[in-house]
């Protein structure tokens, strides 16, 4: 049977992967084929070419710079909830044929009851296609880098020390199925981070920023630098003057933004499918029960234009959609790849995301954030008589399967009496992340989406995400200060 080409997206993703390393639709066709001589529930086979610039500025000094290229496929094959999984760097005829061999195994011989047919491809576009590595010769790329070292000395002279690397990446991806369902997508990624250490007799603090998406060179536009610098410098010469953050259990303001990557990793993790088919998650078996306070609402959603955790189809060639998770506090629903989904008895949500070729899929998150509730900021700081306000959050652990947290803050404040007083360092919040969202009671109507640098890890693969927000009031959290 031939496979009919129905998207302009698809010919250029074919012509780059496929016609350059002399494969056809036939050959791919026999691959699948061979796989269904034995009795298999499900099979894939992904196709990746990845390329990948890098530069790296110290005090005004690009000291390291990199450039490479890697390229493979997997070919995936499951019975049941058993999976066989070969992959190559070699993109060729000779090593999908010996990947087949080994993967069919996985199951009975005898002819798969699989349908093979073919399915039209929605040509979706959430981001543009084009290369960043290209977009820009060296000289512009390290120009950029150096304009941000000018840029951040500038804010203070008590600036001591300022990095900043650029990463861009170009990924061109390609799916088939057992049904001969064929899906496509080119994924750009440009990253922006920065960091700076300011000094004020003899003690130092740091603090750090990034601008990232799957755009081009607009990101960094002058507003958006002047922006993040200025923001990035002040939160760390604010930290030379914070004091010693209190200890005990307190309400907590939590910023708009970045800060939601707490609601990512401590409660995030427990709606994805898998962790749910196996009975792991808090939130197995509670669709349609209670598990926040009315007004919290909570989706994750691959479409968002631009946005750093979009896809415009997933590594299972299903089209992204919103899915809500929560609404007004009721569980909804939860994100599936195509095996918990299948084993479920529940329609995939396009959240089957693997790091590269050479990884399985697995129910991931895209853009993950709470929707806007009814409240002013200010009148959530002001329902505060004493607590924390979490302007900025640093680094942590999670145990992603209990929710159970630890947190730093980078930038956080007293609240006295309804308004935000002297910073504090030093605060470590620690909680369990499913207890944490039935104590929210105030969401702000605010939200905001994080800087374009979230990174996601889970079972050893990393992908890229992006949270989001709206300023919150957590009725009770216990804060760990140092007096």
């Amino acid at each position: 049977m031939s496979v009919k080409v129905t998207s302009p997206h698809l010919a250029r993703v074919k012509q780059l992967l496929l016609e350059s390393n002399n494969l056809t639709d036939d050959g791919l066709q026999d691959i699948m084929g061979s796989v269904l001589s034995h009795q298999v529930d499900y099979a894939d086979l992904y196709i990746q070419s990845l390329r990948r610039e890098s530069w790296f500025l110290e005090n005004g000094v690009v000291n390291f710079g990199s450039f490479d290229v890697d390229q493979g496929f997997g070919l995936r094959a499951l019975e049941h909830d058993q999976t066989a999984f070969a992959f190559s760097q070699h993109i060729d005829l000779k090593h999908l044929q010996h990947a087949a061999r080994s993967v069919k195994t996985i199951a009975a011989p005898g002819r798969s009851p699989l349908a093979i047919g073919s399915a039209c491809f929605a040509d979706r576009r959430h981001f543009i296609a084009d290369d960043p590595i290209l977009a820009r010769d060296t000289e512009q790329k390290i120009t950029l880098l150096q304009k941000i070292n000018r840029l951040t000395r500038a804010q203070d002279p008590r600036v001591v020390q300022v990095t900043a690397s650029l990463e861009l990446t170009h990924s061109v991806n390609y799916l088939l199925r057992h049904d001969l369902y064929q899906a496509a997508d080119i994924r750009p990624m440009l990253v922006l981070r920065i960091g700076v250490i300011v000094e004020r007799n003899g003690v130092k603090e740091s603090a750090s920023t990034g601008i990232g998406g799957r755009g081009d060179f607009n990101l960094f536009n002058d507003a958006a630098l002047q922006t993040a610098v200025s923001g990035m410098v002040k939160s760390a010469l604010i930290n030379l003057e914070a004091i010693a953050a209190p200890s005990g259990s307190m309400p907590v303001v939590i910023a708009a933004g970045w800060p939601g990557m707490l609601l990512h990793e401590a409660m995030g993790h427990g709606f994805e499918g898998d962790f749910n088919r196996l009975g792991t998650s808090v939130y197995s078996g509670k669709l349609g029960e209670r598990v926040a306070q009315p007004g919290i609402t909570i989706v994750d959603d691959g479409t968002l234009p631009g946005h750093r955790g979009s896809l415009n189809v997933d590594d299972e060639g299903q089209p992204t959609q919103c899915t809500t998770l929560i609404e007004d506090g009721i569980l909804k629903g939860y994100m599936h790849d195509s095996l918990s989904a299948r084993l479920m008895g529940l329609p995939p949500t396009g959240n089957g995301r693997r790091q590269s070729y050479a990884h399985l899929p697995m129910p991931r998150m895209t853009n993950t954030f709470m929707r806007n509730g009814k409240y002013d900021p200010q009148e959530i700081i002001g329902s505060v008589k004493n607590g924390l306000y979490l302007a900025d959050l640093g680094s942590g652990q999670v145990d992603i399967v209990s929710g159970q947290y630890s947190f730093q803050t980078a930038l956080a404040y007293m609240i006295e009496n309804g308004k935000i007083t002297t910073p504090v360092k030093g605060a470590t919040l620690t909680g369990n992340g499913p207890e944490t969202l039935r104590q929210i009671s105030m969401a702000g109507n605010d939200l905001a989406l994080d800087r374009g640098v979230a990174v996601c890890g889970k079972a050893g693969q990393s992908v890229p995400v992006c949270v989001g927000q709206p300023t919150l009031k957590v009725d009770n959290l216990v804060v760990g200060g140092t007096r």
